[in-house]
This record gives C-alpha cells, structure tokens and sequence, in this order.
C-alpha cells in the first residue's frame, strides 16, 4: 500500500460511517511543537489510523504513530536517538453526555468549528505526552558512569562553613 499524506482535519461522523483508513506520513515541518519540545525531528512521522462505529454508535477513531526525534541525555547532556511510538483511540467530544457515555479507553477529543478533527495537532499532541519526562541514554550508553555520581550527604571537606545571615537580626533582637 502507498504512503500518502494523512489529511490535516477530517469529518470523523463522515469518516467513520464510510470505515475509513489512512496509512501514511504527516511531514516532520507541520510538526512545530514537536520541534520545539526536542533536539530535532529526523524524519516524518508514521501514522495509520482507523475510523468506525463501535457496539454504542460512537464514532471511533483509532491508530498508531511513530517517530524518531534527538533528546538531550540529562545525564551528560549529548544527544541521542528516541523512537516514540503511540497508540491511541478517540471519541469525539458532544459536550457533557458524550463524556458520560464514552468508555474509559477512549479519550475525548474536540471539534472545530466545523465539526472536524485536527488529525496533526491530535497526532503531535500524543508524541509530546509520550516523550520521557527525564530523556537519558541507557546506562551502557552514556558517556557519564553511575560509578562517578554522587548521591546522598556531600563529603565533610566540601561542607564550608559559611556565616549565618541571619546572626544580624540576633543583634537586633537584643
């Protein structure tokens, strides 16, 4: 099957009574937020998504996503390659009683003022939710050995003794 561009916003109501399915690519430069949450983005994303009605009517849209983008080791501040890959299944957001008839797997996602769907910014939205917290190479990988971390009391010859700031105000206690 090719890869085509995956539409920027979609009717899912329309889409998902016709059983619709993409597979393909959304383009590394529509993904501005992306960019600025990471090192780089080194190639474009790739997406298959799927939209249908489920046993209560609900329109459904589900899928999976992938990219590789650069972070920055926190340890010894190099870069390094991360593969995010995400899945997610949505229902379109109706207001209160959607929320109460959807089920827990599925997250509400909301409308334009078309009654459409952001598909990239739904798309990247589920990338930046899924990049780590704390972005670190795996141990073997880094160049900073867990041997040469220190963790717990610092050392007695670090320690300075250093003047109270606060022994002033005892003076003007008195």
């Amino acid at each position: 099957m090719q890869k085509v561009k995956i539409p920027r916003t979609v009717d899912p109501g329309r889409a998902a009574q016709k059983r619709l399915d993409y597979d393909g690519i959304i383009q590394a430069s529509l993904l501005k937020r992306l960019q600025d949450s990471v090192e780089g983005v080194k190639r474009d994303a790739q997406v298959q998504l799927s939209f249908g009605l489920d046993e209560q009517q609900l329109v459904v849209i589900s899928g999976k996503a992938n990219i590789e983008v650069d972070l920055e080791c926190q340890r010894c501040n190099e870069t390094f390659a991360h593969e995010c890959d995400v899945q997610f299944t949505y229902t379109p957001n109706k207001g209160a009683k959607s929320e109460e008839e959807a089920p827990e797997e599925y997250d509400l996602v909301d409308l334009n003022e078309y009654g459409e769907v952001d598909l990239i910014q739904l798309i990247e939205d589920e990338f930046i939710l899924n990049l780590p917290q704390i972005p670190m190479h795996d141990e073997a990988d880094c160049s900073v050995d867990s041997d040469n971390m220190v963790f717990g009391e610092l050392p007695e010859e670090v320690v300075e003794e250093k003047p109270n700031p606060f022994d002033v105000l005892k003076s003007l206690k008195k």
